[in-house]
Formats: C-alpha cells, structure tokens, sequence
C-alpha cells in the first residue's frame, strides 16, 4: 500500500516510463478520460461558434472564408481562442439594396410618366390663354388712354432726352426701334404697330406672329422712357417676352375657332393670310438688319423665331414624324415658358414681402396709412379718408398684406390654401386700383396671378361670358326673328347648372375638350404664323 500511494503520487515518475506496464495502463486512463472530454469541449465550442457565423450571415454580416469550418487555435491556458471579429462592410447594408431595388422602378415609371406629361401635351392652355388676353387688354387700354400723352411719355416731347436714352440704351444693351430715328412719323408708326399688335393679340388672331410683335412694341416704348411707369409696366416688359415663347392661342381665340372650323368643315390646309404675314416679316427684317441695324444677339433672335415659323409651316403639311418631333419640342419650350411665369410671380411676391418685413412702418401696422394720405394716389378722397381713420383696418391691411405675400409661395404646396391666398391677392389688387388709382399696375398683376387660377374656375367663367354673349347676340337680331328664337331660349336652361346631368357632362365636356387635344395646334395646319 505504501508503495501504491507513492507511485501514485509521482505523476512525472510514471510520464517518464520508469515502472511496470500494467502500473503505466493504470495511470494512462485518467490522462486519456480528460482528453477525451478536452477534446468533446473544443468540438461543442466550435459547434458554437459555427451556429453563430451562420446566424450573422443570414442578418446580412460577413464571415472570413476558410475560418468557419476550420478548428480555432488553443490559447496557453488550454482554452480554445474566440472567433475573429467581421470584417466590416464596404457597401449599403442587405435591406438598403432590397429596398433600392424595391423602388427603382417605381423611380423609373414616375419619371417616364412626368416626361410623357411634359413633352405630349402643352399644359395650362387656359391659363396661358388668360395670360395672353390679360396683359394684351392691360398695354392696349394703356396705350388709348395715353394717346393724348404719347409725345411726352415716349416720343420727341419725352422729358428723358433723346441723347440720354441713346446713352442708356448703349450702356445696357436694351432694344428700341424709336432710336432708330427721329422721325415723328417712325414715332406714329410705332405707336399704331403696337395698338394694333396689342388688339390681335387679345383676340388671338395670328398669335405666333402677334406675340412677336407686342414685344417689340412693348419693349421699344418702355425702354424709349424707362421712367413713364408705375410698377406694372415691369411686370409686363417680362410677361411680354415669355409669351413668344408659348402656345397661348390654342383655346379662346380666332386661331383655335379657325382650326376647329377647318377641321369640322375638312378644309385643305391652303393658308395665304399666314403665307403673306411671313414673307411681309421676312422682307421688313431684311431691311432693318441691313438699314438701321439690329445688334448681334436680337438679330438672331428675330431671324432664328422667323426660320422657326417657317419649318412649322413645312412640317404641319402632313402628320408625320417631323411634326410629332415639332410638337415634343414646342410642348417642351411652353411648359418651360410657363413654369418661368410661375417663378417670376412667386419671386415679385416673395421679394416684395420680405422687403416690407425690414421697414418699420410695416412692422408698426402702419404703412397703408401714408400713400392714402397723397393727393396723387387719392381718386376718391373721400373713401380714403374713411378707411384712414379706422385704426384697426390699417393695421389688418398692413400685416395682412405682409403676410399674404411671404405666404403665398409656400401656399402652392396646398391647393385649397394657394385658391383661398390667390383670392385675397386678386382683391387687394382691385382695392389698389380704387383707392390708389393706380389700374393698370393692378390690372397687369391680376393677369400674372391668373396663371395659379384653377382650370375649373376658367371654365366656369368661360361659360359665363359665351352665355352673356349668346344672349346679347340674339337681342340684336330683328322682330322677326329674334322674338321666337328668345322664346325658346327662354323655354330652354341657360347653362349647365340648369340642364340635366347628361346635359351638364356634354357642356362641360365640350368645354374640355380643348385642353384634352393637347397634340393639335391652334394655328392652321398650313400657316408658318399664327
């Protein structure tokens, strides 16, 4: 026994083979029991370890390759090593490119259908319409008051000189045809051009052309005297050349009511009115760049808008692919035209609001105050002086008109908010003309507004104005005749609020129609003007 428990307390003498083999198989059991179960624990930890690489790749890690099937490396301990951290990812998670991926086409039908919007259709043709007759009236009825005045605002009896406005215009580049000459009786043209460019324009009568013209009319009396206004004409000076640049007589107008005859009736595409127009304005260009002389830029201006109308006329001879080409480019450049329209209106009401948020009479509720204590802006004296003593409805006026325009930009983000600040506008607007006296400043920027008016409103009031001019039309036929055709008028609705729901939805329909051929042009097929 005492030899037994001394062996057996000599681990190294056994390890070292120095006893009988059957003492040495007695104490090897023990040595291969432990690893045994040294061997079962490393094999259970890279089970382990192996469950929790494959758990990180399916939540979308990155494991090493090569380690996870590979034994770990024992520490001096005994233990076996821990698994290596992952390698950090270069690229967006997996659920970033599943979502990406999810969206991308839905990007993609979104865009093919804002560019088929774009380019299939000119947008807005009742509001550009408005646009057109707005500021067409407001330069026209300018021009018939002043007619009285035209010496001493534009012409040789201008206080601004004619060498002060030579010296202005070839410092700043701006175009005039009156600088040309002298003359009185080039003044008398000018001025009878630009009345009577104006007056076409309103009844959209040759549109392409007319709207070349009422901006050379307006942009030679305006820059004659770049002093003779009162806010408005600048607004019309901008307006007057993006309209050259729209399709704004495809409804209401003598263009859109041609073509709809034509095309109702199957006439040929035969247009000598437009043919004669064009050549008239290709032989006048012709002379003026060779007598007086046209700067560089508006020289390629008027001969590039020329060459233009010529290819339309060519191209709308037969519906082929160069006139669907025409037409993508044409819908491009209008939507662009009245998209700046849109932004020029947004920047003179943002601009002006900021503005008056720095002065102190705005910011005292006081401002309004003032111009209606001037003689000079006092129609009615009477009427000012009411509202002038009202110290509440100066300080409402004030801060309301502040607010209105620094709103209104971020209002066209809310249909129902821009339609409510756009009828607030329209009305302060109407109150500046009475009682200030200023109307057509208030006029020109009524027309600028009614590019955000609803196209439903447009309709509405469309209607509106072909029953007045039905009924007025049937008053002046004879006895005979009219008495039993305003009988039956009489007998029958008036408009499409009285008329059944199949006679509503034909009238409103048929006013619609317009806007819905978007890819037929107002002018006549075969005419290089409009």
């Amino acid at each position: 026994m005492t030899e037994q428990g001394d062996m057996a307390g000599e681990e190294p003498g056994v390890r070292g083979g120095g006893s009988e083999p059957g003492e040495h198989a007695r104490g090897a059991e023990p040595r291969e029991r432990n690893r045994a179960e040294d061997g079962e624990t490393a094999l259970g930890r890279r089970d382990e370890g192996r469950s929790a690489g494959e758990a990180r790749t399916a939540a979308g890690g990155a494991v090493p390759s090569g380690t996870a099937d590979q034994p770990r490396p024992a520490d001096r301990s005994g233990s076996p090593a821990r698994p290596p951290a992952p390698a950090p990812s270069s690229g967006p998670p997996h659920s970033a490119r599943a979502s990406l991926a999810a969206w991308r086409p839905r990007l993609e039908e979104s865009a093919n259908r804002g560019f088929a919007r774009v380019t299939g259709a000119a947008l807005g043709p009742y509001q550009s319409a408005v646009v057109r007759i707005g500021f067409a009236a407001t330069w026209l009825f300018f021009l018939l008051r002043e007619v009285p005045h035209r010496h001493e605002l534009y012409g040789p009896d201008s206080p601004w000189g004619w060498d002060l406005a030579q010296r202005l215009v070839d410092s700043n580049g701006s175009f005039t045809v009156l600088l040309w000459t002298e003359s009185d009786l080039w003044f008398e043209l000018v001025y009878v051009l630009a009345v009577l460019s104006s007056a076409a324009l309103l009844l959209g009568w040759r549109t392409r052309t007319m709207s070349v013209l009422f901006m050379v009319g307006v942009l030679s009396l305006q820059n004659r005297s770049v002093f003779m206004g009162d806010g408005g004409d600048n607004i019309i000076h901008l307006i007057a050349i993006y309209l050259v640049l729209t399709r704004c007589g495809r409804v209401w107008s003598l263009d859109a009511r041609r073509e709809s005859r034509q095309s109702d009736t199957g006439a040929g595409a035969r247009d000598t009115t437009g043919v004669v127009l064009w050549a008239l304005s290709g032989m006048t260009l012709l002379v003026v760049t060779l007598g007086p002389g046209l700067s560089a830029g508006w020289a390629v201006v008027f001969w590039g808008l020329w060459v233009v109308h010529a290819l339309w006329w060519k191209v709308n001879r037969n519906h082929s692919e160069p006139r669907q080409l025409c037409d993508i480019i044409a819908n491009l450049v209008h939507n662009g035209a009245l998209l700046v329209i849109m932004i020029e209106v947004c920047l003179v009401y943002a601009t002006a609001g900021w503005y008056k948020i720095q002065g102190s009479r705005w910011q005292d509720g006081t401002a309004v105050f003032y111009p209606m204590k001037l003689d000079y802006f006092a129609p009615w004296p009477e009427l000012n002086d009411v509202l002038a003593s009202n110290g509440l409805a100066i300080m409402l006026m004030t801060y309301g008109t502040v607010f209105v325009q620094v709103a209104f930009p971020f209002a066209l983000l809310n249909r129902r908010a821009k339609n409510v600040l756009l009828v607030i506008m329209i009305v302060e607007h109407l109150s500046i003309a009475v009682l200030l006296g200023l109307p057509f400043f208030s006029l020109a920027m009524v027309a600028a507004d009614a590019v955000f008016l609803p196209t439903a409103a447009l309709l509405w009031m469309g209607a509106r104005a072909s029953g007045l001019r039905g009924r007025l039309t049937r008053d002046r036929r004879p006895d005979g005749d009219g008495s039993a055709r305003t009988a039956e008028a009489e007998a029958e609705p008036e408009g499409p609020e009285k008329a059944g729901p199949r006679t509503r939805s034909a009238s409103v329909g048929k006013q619609r129609q317009p806007a819905e051929s978007e890819t037929t042009d107002s002018s006549s097929p075969g005419s290089p003007v409009r």
